[in-house]
């Protein structure tokens, strides 16, 4: 029967991630961090940082259902 080899765990003052690579990770989240989300147009509430319209996905949601509410409803009235 053989036995298993001890895992070798890294040496402590050996760095797998670089110290500058580290820091400017950091500072990217900070950044990240620091930048407020707008509020919605229609609610209030909290919004993406990339949208647009100014809406939440609440009110983005309602907005994308309440026109394909009314495109299914043009050719009945024809």
């Amino acid at each position: 029967m053989k036995r298993k080899r001890p895992i070798a765990e890294p040496a402590p003052e050996e760095a797998v991630i670089p110290d500058a690579l580290l820091e400017q990770a950091k500072r990217a989240i900070e950044a990240e961090l620091r930048v407020k989300p707008a509020n919605c147009v229609v609610c209030g509430g909290e919004c993406p940082s990339n949208a647009s319209e100014g809406l939440c996905w609440v009110c983005r949601r309602l907005k994308l259902s309440a026109w394909r509410d009314t495109d299914s409803q043009m050719p009945m009235q024809e």
